[in-house]
């Protein structure tokens, strides 16, 4: 079997994804222009979306799952009195309403959607229905009963209202949102329809937008040392967990995938953690009894 091509180095690129590209097409981009052997992203936007998204390389892709479940922030326009297949402007009209609600009614129906809730998928998304993906089943023209999946909002308010038939909101949430799902339901509650205009993810986890390379300056970078200094270190992927230092004799056991000795303060037994030696991640795992039992460990 032919080896990966590319270079074995691992951390985080932030990208502000323009509109008009796919998420998988941005990594690709980012592989190309720092000659990787491995990248992915984690958490996908819609090709019509923009805003953060982050690529890890090499051991990074370790820690994606963490980025996936951190907190995100969006900010989003929805069009009030029409609803389409997709929930977005993407796609056909299938309903319209000429009932345009009050900012003050606005503000009482996004009670609803804070806390813990209940959230149905967009037919067009990227769910599995037995096997094959919702949006393939969509455009083949049937009508998808998605289970509905649970979601944390911990905040969603109006921002602006620019005239009758759009509202302007902010969402801060935890995994599996769909901002789509969000405005469908909204216009469905105001008894009036809506859609997503656009959508914008300023933050996710640690990275956020405005730290994000476009992708006119990758290309300007790219097979360059400049492009390099722009990568950030693999631990960002891993800010919501703790950190514990390995002893030498832990650190060698750990990066043979064995529990070995950590210095902890203030651990629960039980708690996953990530642990360094000199500087150096080398393995996620959790905490017992002064040991670490690694989950996942780094070849740095």
């Amino acid at each position: 079997m032919a080896r990966k091509k590319g270079r074995d180095i691992s951390g985080w690129l932030i990208v502000d994804k323009p509109a008009g590209i796919t998420s998988t097409a941005v990594v690709n981009k980012v592989r190309w222009a720092l000659d990787a052997k491995k990248a992915g992203h984690a958490g996908t936007l819609d090709p019509a979306a923009t805003g953060v998204l982050a690529i890890a390389l090499g051991e990074a892709t370790k820690t994606v799952p963490f980025i996936t479940d951190a907190m995100k922030c969006y900010r989003f326009q929805v069009r009030l009195g029409a609803a389409t297949n997709t929930d977005d402007a993407e796609g056909e009209v299938i309903g319209t309403s000429d009932a345009r609600p009050t900012d003050a009614e606005i503000e009482a129906a996004l009670a609803q959607f804070n806390g813990d809730i209940m959230q149905v998928p967009p037919q067009f998304s990227a769910v599995k229905v037995d096997g094959e993906r919702a949006y393939a089943l969509a455009r083949k023209g049937e009508d998808l009963e998605l289970e509905a999946r649970p979601l944390y909002v911990e905040s969603l308010v109006m921002t602006a209202r620019p005239d009758a038939d759009t509202v302007e909101l902010e969402m801060v949430c935890g995994k599996g949102g769909y901002v789509r799902s969000i405005a469908r339901d909204l216009g469905a509650a105001l008894g009036c329809l809506g859609h997503v205009l656009w959508l914008r993810r300023e933050w996710s986890g640690p990275f956020e937008a405005a730290d994000g390379l476009s992708l006119e300056t990758i290309d300007a970078m790219a097979k360059t040392p400049a492009l390099d200094e722009h990568l950030l270190p693999l631990e960002l992927g891993l800010d919501d967990l703790q950190e514990v230092k390995a002893t030498p004799e832990g650190a060698v056991r750990l990066r043979n995938g064995n529990a070995g000795m950590v210095i902890a303060s203030g651990i629960e037994w039980g708690e996953e953690v990530w642990a360094s030696f000199d500087g150096v991640p080398v393995a996620v795992g959790v905490y017992k009894s002064g040991e670490l039992h690694p989950s996942r460990v780094f070849n740095l």
